[in-house]
C-alpha cells in the first residue's frame, strides 16, 4: 500500500489528484468545527466535556459527521443524509418501476437518480437539521448536563429557520465537494469523507481510554483496545476479500464466418455481499422507539419499558433484538440488490451458462442457493462484528469510548481498499512494460 502512494506521488497526474484531494479533506475538516449561528459555544463546549464520550442516541449520527454534530456546526449534518438518499433511492429502484428503467437506461439514467438523490438529500438535511435544532432547545442533546438548556439562547424563529438553513447548506456543500473528489481526485468522494469523518474521531477517544484506564496508568488498556483493533481489522479484510466464484462459460456463435465467444468467467459473489447496509439499518431502526420515548411526557409503561430495555447496549433484550435485526436485513438487502432471475437470464441471452446448470430458471435456482447459503456466515459475521463495541463496554466497564465498532471498521476497511485498488489500477496504466524493450 506505501509502495503504491509513493508511486501515485511520482506520477505528476495522479500527484495533482491526490493533492487536490487532500485540499478538499482539510476544507471539510475545517468545517467541522465552525459552529452555527445562534449556538452558545461555550455551553456546548462544557456539555462535552461533561458527556466523556457517552454520546446516547447520536452517537451514529455524530460518528458520520466526525464529531461535528455534537458541536452542532455547520457540518453538523455530515453525510447521512446523502447516506440516508442513497439507501431510499435504491430500495425504491426495486418498487417504483419507472426508477428501475431509468436505472437500465445507462449513464443518462443514472445521471437522472443522481439529481433526485439530491433533491432528497437536501429535503432529508431540512428535516433532520429541524430535529437538531429541537432537540438543542429542548438540552435532550446533552442529557446530564447542566449548560444544555442554554445552548440555543434565542428561540425566536428567525433564529431557528437560519440554524435549519445553515446546516442544510452545510450539507450540500458536503455533498458537492464529495462530487468533486469523485470527479477530480481520487476514490469515491462520498466514502472518502465518511472514512475521514471516522478516523478523525479515532485519537479522542483512544486517549480518552487511556485516561480512564487504571492499569499500569491507563496503557494496558490503551495497548490490549489498539491490539483488538488490529485483530479486527485483518478479520475483516480477510471476510471482506472473500468470495463464492461460481465459473460460467460463454458457447461460441458463429457470425457470417468468424467464430465469437467461447471464453471463461465466473460471477463473484461476496460472502459480505450487503456491506455495512444492515448494520446502519439495524442500528436506525432501534433508534427510533428510543428516540419517542425520550420526547414523549410523562412516565408511560411503555417508555419505561423502552428506557430500560431498548437504550442501553448491554441489556440482553438490545443485544438480542440488533443482532436479530443485523441478520434480517442482510438478507433483506442482498436479496433486492442481487437478482438471480434477471442474472439468468442475461447469461442466457448472452450465450453463457453454469457448468452443470441448463441455462434459464435451474440456473436462477441455483445461483439464489448459493447466495443464500454464503449470506448466512456473512449476516452472522456482520452481528459478531457490531456487537464488538457491546462486548467492550460489557469488559472494560464504564468505558463509552471505544473506537473500533463495528461500523467504523467496515467502513474505513471498505473504503481503503477501494481507494488502494483505484490507485493501482491508474498506475499499471500509466507504468506498463511495452513489446520491445
Amino acid at each position: 500500500m506505501l509502495t503504491a502512494f509513493i508511486q501515485a506521488f511520482r506520477t505528476p497526474d495522479l500527484r495533482k489528484k491526490l493533492l487536490f484531494t487532500l485540499g478538499i479533506i482539510v476544507l471539510y475538516r475545517i468545517g467541522t468545527h465552525v459552529p452555527i449561528p445562534g449556538v452558545d459555544y461555550k455551553a456546548v463546549q462544557e456539555c462535552i466535556s461533561q458527556a466523556d464520550g457517552n454520546q446516547g442516541l447520536f452517537g451514529l449520527v455524530n460518528l458520520f459527521s466526525g464529531g461535528a454534530l455534537l458541536q452542532i456546526t455547520i457540518f453538523a449534518l455530515g453525510i447521512l443524509p446523502y447516506i440516508t438518499a442513497s439507501i431510499i433511492l435504491q430500495l425504491l429502484t426495486v418498487v417504483i418501476p419507472r426508477l428501475e428503467a431509468l436505472k437500465k437506461e445507462g449513464q443518462a439514467g443514472t445521471a437522472k437518480i443522481t439529481q433526485y438523490t439530491r433533491y432528497l438529500t437536501v429535503a432529508l438535511a431540512i428535516l433532520q437539521g429541524t430535529g437538531l435544532v429541537a432537540t438543542a432547545r429542548s438540552g435532550a442533546l446533552f442529557s446530564g448536563c447542566t449548560a444544555a438548556s442554554s445552548i440555543v439562547p434565542d428561540r425566536s424563529v428567525f433564529t431557528t429557520v437560519v440554524m435549519v438553513m445553515t446546516m442544510t447548506a452545510g450539507t450540500a456543500l458536503v455533498m458537492w465537494l464529495g462530487e468533486l473528489i469523485t470527479d477530480r481526485g481520487i476514490g469515491n468522494g462520498m466514502s472518502i469523507l465518511m472514512f475521514i469523518s471516522i478516523a478523525a474521531t479515532f485519537p479522542s477517544a483512544l486517549w480518552a481510554i487511556k485516561k480512564q484506564g487504571t492499569l499500569g496508568g491507563g496503557w494496558i488498556e490503551f495497548g490490549t483496545v489498539i491490539l483488538v483493533g488490529l485483530v479486527m481489522v485483518g478479520l475483516v479484510v480477510f471476510v471482506e476479500q472473500a468470495q463464492r466464484r461460481i465459473p460460467v462459460q460463454y458457447a461460441k456463435r458463429m457470425i457470417g464466418r468468424r467464430a465469437y465467444g467461447g471464453s471463461s468467467t465466473y460471477i463473484p459473489l461476496k460472502v459480505n455481499q450487503a456491506g455495512v447496509i444492515p448494520v446502519i439499518f439495524a442500528s436506525s431502526l432501534l433508534y427510533i422507539p428510543a428516540l419517542v420515548a425520550q420526547f414523549a411526557g410523562g412516565s408511560p409503561g411503555w417508555k419505561t419499558w423502552i428506557e430500560q430495555n431498548l437504550t442501553k447496549g448491554d441489556h440482553p433484550i438490545y443485544i438480542t433484538a440488533y443482532f436479530l435485526l443485523i441478520v434480517f436485513f442482510a438478507f433483506f438487502y442482498v436479496s433486492i440488490s442481487f437478482n438471480p432471475d434477471e442474472v439468468a437470464d442475461n447469461m442466457k441471452q448472452y450465450g453463457g451458462f453454469v457448468p452443470g446448470i441448463r441455462a434459464g430458471r435451474p440456473t436462477a435456482q441455483y445461483l439464489s442457493y448459493v447466495l443464500t447459503r454464503i449470506t448466512w456466515p456473512g449476516s452472522l459475521y456482520l452481528g459478531l462484528i457490531a456487537l464488538v463495541p457491546t462486548i467492550a463496554l460489557i469488559g472494560f466497564g464504564a468505558t463509552n469510548n471505544f473506537p473500533f465498532g463495528g461500523t467504523s471498521i467496515l467502513i474505513i476497511v471498505g473504503v481503503g481498499l477501494e481507494t488502494v485498488r483505484q490507485i493501482e489500477s491508474q498506475l499499471q496504466q500509466r507504468h506498463y512494460e511495452g513489446f520491445l524493450r
